[in-house]
């Protein structure tokens, strides 16, 4: 059985209590009726509570939720949430006896990993705090292994999390030992004595002549851009290929499988071997890691290192300590961004703009700025021209109109038959 779930709560000894994505509904159904019967306070008078008494508790976001009593004490009481699995002391005044709800069963699975054995046979404090930062609120992917000899127990299961196995995150971490675990390899990475590092997947391009929708995530200069093929928009009057959905899930693998990364990214050791062209991950300004690959060193003292982020087209310049190692298993996805020239104009001949692109002389500043205009942020389509030596395209607006006409009519750029 393979289904997907979210996971609710990561107790203390390890246990993933999780909430299938199927259930959702009907908890949420459950959770409106709780508020509308249960409008008072909890319960103010003296009250016996006994052990595994059914309740109601009033949570810190002011929510009633179904409870029931683990451990008795003297002004607070250990009180599991049935529905999320975590266990919470709580003053009795937040609490209320009810046999309302005894006859739903509980909407969390208690889960274990299957064949796979903690570190000392019991969970470290360490491993259940990764496991916590991990997989809490997470959607998940679910593969029932056995189920428990009781009702009560805990489900075998294998988890995946952005195509990746937990059990074999784990013991890649050495937080535990995994039996039969086959997809460890996915997890090395990509070290510095490899003779000939990986590259990137090029992602399949349109054949010239047809049409495609674009959106440009980078410019180099008015005539050099960088595109990403936008799978989800199909401005050809026809139905969306299998290719075109297996893209737009591939896009989202990718962005879930980044996600994950993010997660753990400290335990991802730090570059401290150079190639050109060599995948890796890199810290951008908003503090998160993209996909990128390294392309020179610029300074020495300290190492500056100029990269390019594969799924954008940018290029920056970051110290060693913003450069990590790259999962292997981030590689299968081709890269988004493809370097392409845009057909149909060239630099003005008589551009007075003084202000010159340094690395690119024969383009204004200006002319830069305007085509910035023209296509940032905007869904544009694209004409394939041509496939080699480079990628060359027609670049139009919304109204079909050619993006480069704006630069002819400001004197930017010049019509180039």
């Amino acid at each position: 059985k393979i289904f997907q779930a979210v996971v609710s709560c990561v107790g203390r000894d390890g246990t993933i209590y999780i909430i299938p994505k199927s259930f959702e509904i009907a908890l949420n159904k459950l959770m409106t009726e709780i508020q509308s019967d249960f409008k008072c306070l909890g319960l103010l008078e003296p009250y016996c509570w006994k052990k595994g008494e059914a309740c109601v508790v009033r949570g810190s976001d002011t929510m009633w939720y179904r409870g029931k009593v683990v451990e008795l004490g003297v002004s607070t009481l250990q009180v599991q949430y049935i529905d999320h699995g975590c266990i919470e002391r709580i003053p009795q005044c937040h609490l209320y006896p009810t046999t309302l709800y005894t006859g739903i069963p509980p909407f969390c699975i208690p889960c274990q990993l299957y064949k796979t054995v903690p570190i000392g046979n019991f969970w470290q404090q360490d491993a259940v705090d990764c496991l916590q930062e991990l997989l809490t609120n997470e959607e998940v992917e679910i593969h029932v292994q056995e189920l428990p000899d009781n009702p009560w127990g805990k489900l075998s299961i294998n988890l995946y999390f952005g195509g990746m196995s937990l059990s074999s995150f784990m013991a890649y971490h050495k937080y535990c030992v995994a039996e039969d675990c086959q997809d460890v390899p996915e997890l090395e990475l990509l070290e510095g004595d490899v003779p000939v590092p990986p590259s990137y997947l090029l992602p399949p391009l349109p054949i010239p002549g047809d049409t495609f929708p674009v959106r440009v995530t980078h410019l180099v200069s008015p005539k050099e851009v960088y595109i990403c093929l936008d799978p989800s928009k199909n401005l050809m009057k026809q139905s969306a290929t299998e290719g075109e959905a297996s893209c737009d899930s591939e896009l989202e693998s990718l962005d879930e499988a980044l996600k994950w990364c993010n997660k753990s990214v400290e335990s991802l050791p730090l570059l401290t071997h150079f190639q050109t062209e060599m995948p890796c991950l890199v810290e951008y300004q908003d503090g998160l890691w993209y996909r990128a690959k390294l392309l020179a060193v610029e300074e020495f003292d300290p190492v500056q290192i100029l990269v390019q982020f594969v799924d954008y087209g940018s290029f920056s310049v970051v110290p060693t300590s913003r450069l990590r190692h790259i999962p292997y298993h981030l590689l299968k996805y081709p890269v988004q961004a493809v370097r392409a020239l845009l057909a149909g104009f060239k630099p003005a001949l008589y551009d007075k703009n003084v202000k010159r692109i340094p690395y690119s002389p024969e383009w204004s500043v200006e002319a830069l700025w305007a085509m910035m205009e023209c296509v940032e942020g905007k869904q544009l389509s694209a004409s394939m021209l041509a496939l080699s030596p480079d990628v060359t395209i027609s670049l139009y607006e919304d109204d079909q109109n050619l993006v480069h006409m704006k630069l002819i009519e400001m004197g930017l750029a010049d019509l180039d038959e």
